[in-house]
């Protein structure tokens, strides 16, 4: 799929991959999608560093819905709560590879909702196959091989403007998805949507490249595409997001809220 004239006519800026705790990474999101509607940031793609593990639940889930919460904390994950939809994701260091992306919503004008998703992602499917990954979009959300999912996709809008984020398996123990995710397991509240069963299927299957080469592999494919120039997160933005993580992400009112 080729990617919609009005997202490549934009001038993008490009926010190289830096280390946040998994809170942090939530606040990032909020405060630069909130610094764009507010004029004082462009659009930009914003890749992320994990520096611990990580079980990230969308915004309509329920913690004690979708997380063994006992087998979370023996394998040593955190979990935190996304502003935007979708299902939980298992997320490590030098194992998974994020990116967000900022932008208005004109750029996706003319196309559906389900669309936007295989527009914004459409360049990362290049870079991959670029790879020699054989990689795919499915809809509505989904990077996949013809082994399984390699990565799904996520968004929340706000006042004509798009937050679209994307986590990929580099690499992953698929074993630990049903110790981790109750998938398939009965509801213990009726509210909350439910994570897909899906069979993943991790980069690692298809290339020699690390995951850091990896992610150095698709900003240079981001950057060569979209003519995006470098910037880097602002020390205000850095104080909002830290600020954000102790009033809300870090919170248990946030993190278990029963949606």
């Amino acid at each position: 799929m080729k990617t919609s004239a009005a997202i490549d006519e934009l001038e993008w800026e490009l926010i190289p991959a830096s280390g946040h705790p998994a809170h942090m990474h939530m606040a990032l999101d909020e405060v630069l999608l909130d610094r764009m509607i507010a004029g004082a940031r462009g659009p930009a793609i914003r890749f992320w560093e994990w520096t611990e593990r990580a079980l990230v639940i969308g915004s309509h889930q329920s913690v004690i819905n979708e997380v063994d919460e006992a087998a979370a904390r023996t394998l040593g994950f955190t979990i935190t709560r996304r502003m935007s939809g979708g299902g939980t994701m298992i997320c490590e260091p030098a194992r998974t590879i994020t990116y967000s992306m900022y932008l208005p919503a004109s750029a996706v004008a003319g196309i559906s909702f389900r669309q936007s998703y295989a527009a914004l992602d459409a360049w990362a499917v290049r870079s991959f196959v670029d790879l020699g990954v054989p990689a795919s979009y499915r809809e509505i959300n989904d990077i996949i091989s013809p082994r399984g999912k390699i990565a799904g996709a996520a968004q929340s809008r706000r006042k004509g403007f798009v937050l679209h984020h994307t986590t990929i398996a580099h690499q992953m123990d698929v074993a630990i998805v049903d110790q981790l995710i109750r998938l398939g397991r009965d509801r213990l509240t009726e509210r909350g949507v439910r994570s897909a069963v899906k069979k993943v299927s991790p980069l690692a299957w298809f290339t020699s490249l690390s995951c850091a080469e990896t992610a150095v592999h698709m900003e240079r494919s981001f950057r060569d595409e979209f003519r995006a120039a470098d910037s880097s997160l602002m020390a205000a933005e850095l104080d909002a997001a830290d600020q954000l993580v102790r009033d809300k992400y870090s919170t248990a009112a946030w993190i278990n809220r029963l949606p």
